[in-house]
């Protein structure tokens, strides 16, 4: 009896002594812990006769429940202390935001191109990429530019100094149509692809600039005809406007590559004295695109009595102005961190078709 008596209060001392959680914690494992004083008096119980056992197994299981209280309680008391000592030092800034801004945004130009490859890969296509230094056969060449097209003209191109023999002109890429020209001959077809990228010519306004984005889209099997260019381009733009109500006209026009070859205008509305995509109060230009011309299938190694396609292209940057209400081509370039604060997009923010491409 003395003994039991004499272990609890050297248990219940020692525990009541404990300064921190970690002291606290080691005197549970002395006393409850698996080889603890309390765990071997425990065990000692099988080795006992029916009597001593119940006059012993009762003071022995009082003595653990002692403890087990008394480490609750400090337990306790010592969490209320930290508690204490925590509010008396911290201090709570009332006037930061509730939750912290998230530093960095993703530029319209890179949501945008994020938004096309969503987009386009419901339809079926992948995406093309190309070099941006090109020489002037996957530029113009192959493209049925002959060489007293204005295009190849030194105001319209970056080109760089020839080389010794004068043999290859190379260049900054003036359109994304050399990656559907290096698809074509690299790939057997169906073809179906996007080439988005950066493109460069020498021009600069409120609407131009020396770099310019631009997406490209190529469609190369059998059977393929004007309707397909016209309902793609459709489904396209339904899709990136996010708007049931829109409406296309095709315009007869001109491009080396394409034949026939069509302007694609969208048709819009007045909504709050601005121009709203959707609708048909007005037509504005999307677009340029066609029926890829013979001569540039042919130009690829391919047949065109066999095979048909479609081509079209736009500019990338003009696509974000006119969905999210930019006037000014040349702000995506100035690098003003208020700029893409106000119009940039947050990374979290994933296109998918399913939760809205302008998410």
């Amino acid at each position: 009896m003395s003994d039991l008596d004499q272990m609890s209060a050297d248990l219940l001392g020692r525990i009541a002594g404990a300064s921190d959680l970690a002291a606290l914690e080691s005197e549970r494992v002395h006393a409850l812990g698996k080889q603890g004083a309390i765990t071997q008096l425990l065990k000692s119980l099988g080795g006992m006769s029916p009597e001593q056992r119940q006059e012993e197994g009762p003071r022995i299981h009082g003595l653990r429940e002692r403890v087990t209280s008394a480490i609750a309680e400090r337990k306790a008391a010592l969490e209320a202390e930290a508690l204490e000592r925590r509010l008396a030092t911290e201090t709570l800034d009332m006037t930061l935001p509730a939750e912290p801004r998230l530093q960095g945004s993703v530029h319209p130009v890179s949501q945008v191109m994020d938004e096309l490859a969503e987009i386009f890969a419901d339809l079926g296509f992948s995406v093309a990429t190309g070099p941006e230094i090109e020489d002037d056969w996957h530029n113009f060449t192959a493209l049925n530019i002959p060489e007293s097209h204005p295009a190849r003209a030194m105001h319209d191109t970056f080109y760089f100094p020839e080389d010794e023999g004068g043999e290859r002109k190379m260049l900054l890429r003036t359109h994304t149509s050399p990656v559907q020209i290096r698809t074509m001959v690299k790939e057997k077809p169906p073809i179906y692809i996007i080439a988005p990228g950066r493109t460069y010519r020498s021009d600069s306004d409120a609407t131009h600039t020396p770099m310019f984005h631009q997406v490209e889209g190529l469609v190369i099997d059998r059977g393929i005809h004007l309707g397909h260019l016209k309902w793609t381009l459709e489904t396209f733009l339904k899709a990136f406007f996010e708007r049931d109500d829109i409406v296309l006209r095709l315009r007869p026009s001109y491009f080396p590559f394409t034949e026939p070859s069509v302007e694609v205008d969208v048709g819009y509305s007045i909504e709050k004295g601005k121009r709203v995509i959707g609708g048909s109060e007005g037509w504005m230009e999307v677009l340029g695109s066609g029926m890829v011309h013979p001569k540039v299938i042919a130009a690829c190694g391919l047949d065109p009595e066999e095979w048909q396609g479609f081509a079209f292209g736009c500019g990338i940057d003009r696509l974000a102005m006119l969905k999210y209400g930019m006037d000014d081509l040349r702000a995506f370039f100035d690098g003003d961190l208020r700029w893409l604060r106000h119009y940039g997009f947050s990374a979290l923010d994933v296109p998918t078709l399913s939760g809205g491409v302008g998410a």
